[in-house]
């Protein structure tokens, strides 16, 4: 069973830059495809980014492409989003998520078998 944690959210003014991490609990972490999605209260989950297992391939949602950078670093088994001029309609609970069957998951959740617990992201204004 592979672990799925993330961390780095927190409350902040809306412009504002904040990093999320999420690290996972394998020794075959390049094995897996990873994601962010992320849920506001009263809405259905949405897709943030997706990142491929070498890196070399990724996808930002409109909504936050340009201001949201998704990154891995296979040596530390974990993944970042980078979220800059934060609005609060990003106000969410972000979830890691990662697949270890392909390549790429993209933006269908349904390709992710593990998911993280949450966290929550919250841009005043």
């Amino acid at each position: 069973q592979v672990q799925v944690v993330e961390s780095g959210g927190g409350l902040v003014q809306a412009g504002a830059s904040l990093r999320l991490s999420c690290a996972a609990s394998t020794e075959t972490f390049i094995r897996f495809t990873m994601g962010w999605f992320r849920q506001a209260p009263g809405k259905e989950r949405e897709f943030v980014a997706a990142i491929s297992r070498s890196g070399l391939n990724f996808e930002h949602a409109n909504s936050v492409k340009g201001r949201f950078i998704v990154s891995r670093d296979n040596n530390m088994n974990t993944i970042y989003l980078q979220m800059n001029r934060l609005r609060p309609e990003d106000t969410a609970v972000y979830y890691c998520a990662a697949d270890p069957v392909r390549y790429y998951g993209g933006s269908d959740s349904t390709n992710y078998e593990y998911w993280g617990q949450g966290t929550q992201v919250t841009v005043s204004s």
